[in-house]
């Protein structure tokens, strides 16, 4: 796989679970979370913590149409807020993500692309290289729901570039989406940081900090949630543990025009029988302990 990733504290371990459990061909970083300096940086950070030597690629620095729209009400300035982290060990390997997935996929048959940002590099790749809808797997996005965070009806990913969005979700290949009503059943407890703490070595003691910063915004910005939801990580576990999920398929459609409602995925869950054929593969539950588990899991194999 390849991961897209706007790091934030929760794609970093989405990283962290892609270097575990899957064949992860390279990184490439999105504006999202933070502005792209911060996020390559934050991207490399998590590389360099885990001993990974795979290629780094920086990518859009805003979306298709929408101005630049950042998340440090939750990520903190810098997209990792909550740990002392050391410097990179250097930069990406090139400003040109598009290209290098473009390439790879080309290269390589059946890679699944999993977008845990904004969705602006994978539609500028489809758009550039059209062939890659046949030759990749597919793509497991995290993004969307039949609820909002940013705003009553669209989540952030997808409401930070909807026209890019709009574009994946019609691109025709396997789809898999994992949106808030999943990921919003995977938080970071205080009993499950506390067994991220419990590991030895340096980087679990980071990451138990970082969880504790994310989560602690959540809990101050929520009516009941008893830490962050660990969103991200389920985009790559849907494909490396998909016994863990339950989905179900549907038409989703993204909502670039609304004045209320852009960045909505409409989700077609009529009972009718004209209803439009399914695109994407929609998760809706998760054994939330299980996944952690393997959230912890992955940690402990890294962690020094």
């Amino acid at each position: 796989m390849i991961v897209d990733c706007d790091p934030g504290h929760d794609d970093a371990v989405a990283l962290i679970v892609a270097a575990r459990h899957a064949e992860l061909l390279g990184v490439t970083t999105v504006a999202g979370n933070a502005p792209i300096t911060a996020t390559t940086r934050n991207a490399r950070i998590i590389l360099d913590m885990i001993g990974s030597t795979v290629p780094l690629h920086q990518g859009a620095e805003r979306p298709l149409v929408a101005p630049p729209r950042h998340a440090e009400y939750v990520h903190g300035e810098s997209g990792l807020d909550g740990a002392e982290l050391l410097e990179p060990s250097g930069p990406a390997d090139s400003t040109n993500a598009v290209e290098f997935i473009i390439e790879t996929c080309r290269k390589t048959e059946g890679v699944w692309l999993v977008p845990t940002g904004p969705l602006t590099n994978i539609a500028l790749a489809l758009r550039a290289a059209p062939d890659l809808a046949k030759r990749i797997a597919g793509i497991s996005l995290m993004g969307g729901g039949t609820f909002g965070n940013r705003s009553a009806a669209a989540e952030f990913n997808i409401w930070a570039d909807p026209e890019a969005a709009a574009m994946v979700f019609d691109y025709g290949g396997p789809l898999k989406m994992c949106g808030l009503d999943v990921t919003h059943r995977l938080q970071a407890t205080p009993e499950r940081i506390a067994k991220v703490r419990a590991l030895p070595g340096h980087m679990a003691a980071v990451l138990a900090d970082l969880f504790d910063f994310f989560s602690k915004v959540y809990v101050s910005r929520h009516d009941n949630m008893r830490g962050g939801a660990v969103h991200d990580p389920c985009a790559v576990m849907v494909l490396t543990h998909p016994e863990l999920f339950t989905a179900r398929p549907h038409h989703v459609t993204v909502e670039t025009s609304g004045a209320l409602t852009t960045g909505m995925t409409l989700i077609d869950m009529r009972g009718l029988i004209e209803r439009l054929a399914p695109n994407c593969d929609v998760t809706w539950e998760v054994d939330a302990d299980a996944a952690f588990s393997v959230i912890v899991d992955s940690i402990a194999a890294f962690s020094r």
